[in-house]
């Protein structure tokens, strides 16, 4: 089983609440609250794919990320490796940009 390589971002605003993101029914996980992020491209890093993916799914511009932790899951169809990350610094406000439900919860 190939493993997908995806960066996340725990992003926290100056409430210190945190990001989440609802995922389209139809998509893997469908219906389920996730953090922000997406997919590492073959030749970007998972910093690049961070700031890239924010950008297209909130409509943030991340000015601050530091690597939280790597953590590889086995959803039983698939292999994933998450690369998280803390973002503490932003500029814009989030939206769902790809028309997914978004709140910004206590942590």
């Amino acid at each position: 089983m190939k493993k997908i390589n995806v960066a996340v971002a725990v992003i926290l605003n100056k409430e210190n609440k945190v990001l989440v993101a609802k995922r389209h029914d139809h998509l893997h996980q469908g219906g389920k609250w996730e953090f922000p992020g997406g997919k590492i491209e073959e030749n970007e890093s998972a910093k690049e794919a961070l700031f890239r993916e924010i950008a297209e799914e909130v409509g943030l511009a991340i000015q601050q990320a530091s690597p939280m932790m790597v953590l590889d899951y086995d959803y039983g169809d698939k292999l994933v490796s998450l690369n998280v990350w803390t973002v503490t610094d932003f500029i814009g406000e989030a939206i769902g940009a790809e028309d997914q439900e978004i709140r910004w919860i206590a942590r």
